[in-house]
């Protein structure tokens, strides 16, 4: 009888209990067994090549083994079986283990997933220490290989080595000998005076022989030139002295930069503040200009240490100067912690008249060239940033090797701790930065702005519509050209006001009496009812229209009535200005009085929820308030984000557009998309429990504070979209209640909204005491027609009940207009259900998101058609909830109107159609054209190319990478529009043979750019001056010899405008079609340095606030149209690709006309 085989039983029960754990692979398959051929269902665990089997995932000690070591595994097809059978056997996989030798029955195994079973067969294929073994031989053998190559590389080197050694002594040898020579020589000299002079045909000889020995030296040394000028190293060595030669330009405007500062406006506002009436004393005068002095005279030291440097060129030695400008990095912390308190002090400053006219003397000095006190505060927070692109580009071009590589690398670490600490301030104090700089475009001036809680949120041109007169508007048509330029408007819109401004033809902005609005004081209405007698205006105008009903307490109620240029302008303007509306209400609602001054409260439902203002692992908080006056977020996981933005106690208007904007760097839109649905559908399950507990302690609050909100009837206005909160009723009689409805003007004189009376109290008057002592403390939940105005296309008009005379006729602010009046008690009953309220919130919130989303970004839903179909279920999910209100189902019923219709039209003009025309054949030359409609011209395609980057470009700077092509085509697409028409202009003066017309060319293309600059058109302009400057053209001495000298005045004075020195400081309009070098500029400056996560793997959200105010400022500019009309001929001059000749012809062309003169 043959012995059994024994084996460590012990450590096979240790390995099937780690195969269970850590297994390659695990599950369930099909085992056939050997005596009767039947199926069962075992849990196999795959451990290196060991394959263990169990009756169960419980179970602890493995039925069988196998060893899988020089085993095969294979798909095999399915046995077959009668034909009862085969419909179950064709969902059967089935594959083969067959072991290396004979007698072993291959083990059969099958289970009902393909792609399971590949990779099972996949995993039983790799279980093998052979494969490992010959792949270690492999790798042994090239590492062989490698270190014989480095062994002879190591001997070549010694090898030249020793022959350069050699060489040094040779030529230490000869120079002793060249110099023993000369001295033989000069000791000579006397004796050959004395001797007859030589044969001339003797000295024509050596003359001819030192000639060539001459030119073969040159020639020698030419090549080893040439060699090493197209050597890497030389490549390298020109780029990093490039970046140093940079970087002195950079640090001489930068220490310009401070000298201006502490020079006209520190030294001077000391002296005043030392004056007999100081509008300044000198605490706030320490306050705004901490440590500007010292980090002056900081960087002037550094400044001569660069210059120092330069003089001792070729040789570049830096580190030691960034090794004495480290230790002084904390004057820099000081700056950078006390900026925001510097801005918010001279925005104080400026509140005293005196003050404010003594700092535009200051401001209106030539040095500062335009720029605000502010502007120059600012420059030392954007100075490390540049530091570390800098150092970056050198540690790029300097071989790890080098002696300086250490010490660049650590000072770049240094800079970078502290240009994350700057990133936060610059991104909390953006805001306040630019509140002065609209307020200093305000010729009136607006105390408003100088309130640094104030967030500004967009701004752009809209058409003011005459005044209402008995609640109709005047008959004016939309295309006519006193509307347009009589009504144009320059708006700008706040988290707290709407500004109306018109604009002057100098550029400054003169603000309209009137025209500074209180958002709490507003009402929005965004399209006008079917019923209401204003239909004939919203058809006239195209529905492009909305209204601010603004109520001010102290006086008499108006309407103000704006037309947008756009339906996708329109969508953003309402969008905007209903969720800022809303902040103020939830504002008002969270704290007995609103505050209008510049008091930093918060709230105590904030306090009590430790998770909105207390750092965490994942979360880290800004001392900065936001809208809703909660901390703005510094740093934050993707879910405490996305936890932000559905949290129903508030939706904050600027972190609401920083997450739109920025939300594709660190998600996508399926996981946004994902959240909100989970939102909607589990709102219990997918909110915090914290946050529902303060939801309801809320309401508490709020119940107790009625008393309080009885005396302060801004609490009680209408807002524009549902609150994710529920009001409380009262036991005390009710007063009569506003209309919630935002389609028709409500009168100053009608009382405040009664928050609290439920939807019971308001159907009969004369059951009022009844019905206010029997019936229990209810809530309901606020609704408004604002989200139900999404788009102005909205094809589910609210019908308005019949105006009854009776006090009964009056509706609840609880009530929809179109509920019907037998179901007011039933939504009543309802309302008083927390269940139905947290759904209700959850509801109104992913709308509100939503409506937004589409309104501001439909290019996701153009580009991203699972997106689209995803957000139209969902809405089409909405649409079939029973509960649903009706203002929440006409909001629905709008949203997916504006994703279901096609695109909209777009009465601007686009490249493609100019394009088409340019195929025409053309007949106009360039003399026949005039300038003026040039420039005109040129200044319309430049928009258009501008206006057609989507902003999603931007982000990511793709324009750097190396498939740029790809992933920012629109961008290339305008460099390249650039690059043409530069082309062109220096193509169409070259084609002229005579110097008087390539003169005339040259001053009438030149007025061009002239023409252009007074356009704004600065991106023109620098089509014009570097099509001037180039080699070709410039060397053209004697047709410059021929222009005037008030045009080369002009080309010097445009060519200074656009200059890139100094961040295109000289660029001060406040409207103009910016060059994209400049958009790409900002972006890169401001994001480059920061990373987009932590080290702990944390969103930068500062970093995204900064990116979402830079794509804000190129959409402003995208958005802002010329009134150029459409001139064919000149656009088919422009764009005809056949005038146009490449750099080589030019020059070419350059040295027919003009040839190079004689060495």
């Amino acid at each position: 009888m043959q012995k059994s085989v024994r084996y460590n039983e012990g450590h096979a029960l240790f390995l099937s209990l780690l195969a269970r754990k850590e297994g390659t692979k695990r599950g369930y398959l099909s085992k056939k067994t050997a005596e009767n051929s039947r199926w069962h269902d075992k849990f196999f665990a795959l451990y290196q090549n060991v394959l263990f089997y169990f009756e169960n995932e419980q179970s602890a000690r493995p039925s069988g083994i196998y060893l899988l070591e020089g085993c095969t595994c294979e798909r095999a097809p399915a046995p077959k079986m009668s034909t009862a059978a085969k419909e179950p056997l064709d969902k059967q996989h089935y594959f083969l283990i067959v072991f290396g030798h004979d007698g072993q029955k291959p083990l059969e195994l099958r289970m009902e997933e393909e792609s399971e079973c590949d990779e099972w067969v996949e995993a039983i294929q790799q279980a093998s220490y052979s494969d490992i073994i010959i792949e270690r031989e492999v790798l042994m053998q090239k590492y062989i290989h490698l270190v014989q190559i480095v062994e002879t590389e190591k001997v070549a080197a010694n090898q030249l080595r020793t022959q350069l050694e050699d060489q040094d002594t040779e030529i230490e040898r000869l120079k002793s000998e060249i110099i023993a020579l000369n001295k033989t020589k000069e000791r000579m000299r006397p004796y050959h005076v004395n001797q007859e002079e030589e044969d001339p045909d003797i000295k024509k000889i050596k003359k001819v022989q030192s000639f060539m020995r001459g030119w073969l030296c040159r020639r020698k040394w030419k090549i080893i030139v040439q060699d090493y000028i197209c050597s890497p190293h030389a490549e390298s060595m020109r780029k990093r002295n490039q970046i140093v030669f940079n970087m002195v330009e950079a640090e001489t405007e930068y220490v310009h930069q401070l000298y201006i500062l502490v020079n006209f406006f520190l030294r001077p506002l000391r002296m005043a503040a030392s004056s007999k009436k100081p509008s300044i004393n000198h605490d706030d005068v320490s306050s705004i200009f901490l440590n500007s002095e010292t980090i002056m005279f900081l960087h002037e030291i550094f400044h001569q240490g660069l210059k120092a440097r330069i003089a001792n060129w070729p040789t570049l030695v830096l580190a030691d100067l960034f090794d004495i400008l480290l230790p002084m990095l904390n004057i820099y912390q000081e700056f950078v912690r006390n900026h925001q308190y510097s801005l918010q002090v001279l925005a104080n400053c400026k509140q005293n008249r005196d003050f404010d006219k003594l700092l535009k003397q200051y401001e209106a000095n030539g040095a500062c060239e335009g720029r605000m006190l502010e502007t120059f505060l600012t420059y030392p927070m954007f100075q490390i940033p540049r530091y570390i692109i800098t150092l970056h580009e050198l540690l790029a071009h300097t071989p790890h090797e080098h002696v300086e590589r250490k010490s660049l690398e650590f000072a770049k670490s240094k800079l970078e701790e502290l240009s994350r600490v700057m990133h936060d301030e610059v991104s909390d104090t953006e805001n306040i930065r630019k509140n002065l700089a609209i307020e200093r475009m305000i010729v009136e001036g607006c105390d408003i702005l100088l309130d640094t809680s104030q967030t500004f949120v967009r701004q752009g041109s809209l058409i003011q519509l005459p005044s209402v007169e008995r609640g109709k508007l005047s008959k004016v048509r939309l295309g006519s050209l006193s509307l347009k330029k009589e009504g144009e408007r320059q708006c700008f819109l706040f988290t707290k006001h709407f500004l109306i401004c018109t604009r002057s033809s100098g550029g400054k902005l003169h603000l309209l009496k009137g025209g500074v609005l209180s958002l709490i004081d507003c009402t929005l209405i965004e399209e006008t009812d079917a019923s209401d007698e204003e239909c004939d205006g919203s058809t006239v105008f195209g529905q492009l229209d909305f209204k601010l009903v603004v109520e001010p307490p102290d006086a008499q109620a108006f309407t103000v009535v704006l037309l947008s240029p756009s339906r996708q302008e329109k969508g953003a303007w309402t969008s905007d200005i209903s969720q800022c509306i809303d902040n103020i209400r939830c504002n008002g609602l969270m704290t007995s009085v609103f505050e209008e001054n510049s008091k930093v409260t918060v709230p105590h439902m904030i306090k009590s929820d430790v998770r909105l203002h207390k750092d965490d692992v994942d979360i880290c908080f800004s001392k900065t308030l936001n809208s809703c006056k909660v901390p703005q977020i510094r740093y934050a996981s993707v879910e405490r984000l996305l936890e932000r933005l559905t949290d129903l106690r508030f939706l904050s208007i600027d972190f609401l557009n920083t997450f739109l904007h920025t939300y594709r760097i660190f998600t996508t839109a399926a996981v946004v998309m994902d959240k909100l649905a989970d939102i909607y559908k589990k709102p219990f399950t997918s909110i915090p429990i914290r946050s529902l507990e303060l939801f309801f302690a809320t309401n508490q609050n709020n119940r107790s504070g009625e008393h309080a909100n009885d005396k302060s009837p801004r609490l009680a206005r209408k807002f524009s979209s549902p609150p994710p909160l529920c009001i409380t009723s009262r036991t005390s009689s009710p007063v009569p209640a506003r209309k919630l409805s935002l389609h028709s003007p409500v009168s100053a004189r009608v009382g405040g909204l009664d928050l609290g009376s439920p939807l019971s109290h308001q159907h009969h008057p004369h059951q009022t005491s009844q019905s206010a002592s029997s019936s229990p403390t209810s809530s309901a939940v606020l609704e408004s027609a604002s989200l139900d105005k999404i788009t102005p296309e909205s094809r589910t008009p609210v019908p308005e009940p019949s105006q009854s005379s009776d006090a009964g006729g009056e509706m609840s602010p609880c009530r929809s207009p179109s509920t019907p009046r037998h179901l007011l008690y039933a939504n009543a009953e309802r309302t008083c259900d927390k269940d139905f309220i947290i759904r209700r919130a959850a509801t109104n919130r992913v709308l509100n998101v939503l409506r937004h989303w589409v309104s501001k970004h439909s290019q996701d839903f153009e580009m991203n058609g699972e997106l689209k179909i995803g957000v139209v279920c969902l809405l089409e999910e909405v649409l079939r909830d029973p509960d649903l209100l009706p203002q929440e189902r006409k909001a629905t019923a709008n949203i997916l109107n504006a994703l279901s219709q096609d695109e909209q039209e777009d009465v601007q003009l686009r490249i493609e159609d100019i394009l088409q025309m340019a195929e025409c054949p053309r007949a106009e030359c360039f003399e026949s054209l005039p300038a003026m409609e040039l420039a005109e011209q040129i200044t319309l395609l430049d928009h258009i190319v501008f206006r057609s980057i989507p902003y999603e470009e931007f982000l990511g700077q793709g324009w750097m990478k190396v498939d740029k092509t790809e992933r920012t085509p629109f961008i290339m697409k305008t460099s390249q529009h650039f690059n043409d028409m530069s082309n062109l202009v220096a193509s169409q003066i070259m084609t002229h043979t005579d110097v008087g017309s390539r003169a005339n060319s040259i001053e009438k293309w030149v007025a061009v750019a002239d023409i252009c600059r007074c356009l704004n058109n600065y991106n023109g302009v620098l089509e014009i001056t570097s099509a001037l400057n180039r080699s070709a053209i410039y060397r053209l001495k004697k047709t410059w010899a021929k222009i005037s000298k008030q045009t080369k005045a002009l080309m010097d004075k445009l060519q200074k405008t656009v200059s890139s020195e100094g961040r295109f400081k000289n660029l001060c309009e406040p409207i103009f079609t910016v060059c994209c070098e400049m958009s790409l500029q900002n972006e890169t400056n401001s994001t480059e340095g920061t990373p987009n996560f932590t080290e702990e793997g944390l969103v930068n959200f500062s970093k995204m606030r900064m990116i979402s105010h830079i794509i804000r400022e190129i959409r402003q500019f995208q958005q802002t149209p010329y009134r150029i009309e459409h001139q064919v001929k000149v656009t088919q001059y422009l764009l005809d690709k056949t005038l146009i000749m490449d750099e080589d012809t030019l020059y070419d062309l350059s040295l027919k006309i003009e040839p190079r003169l004689p060495a």
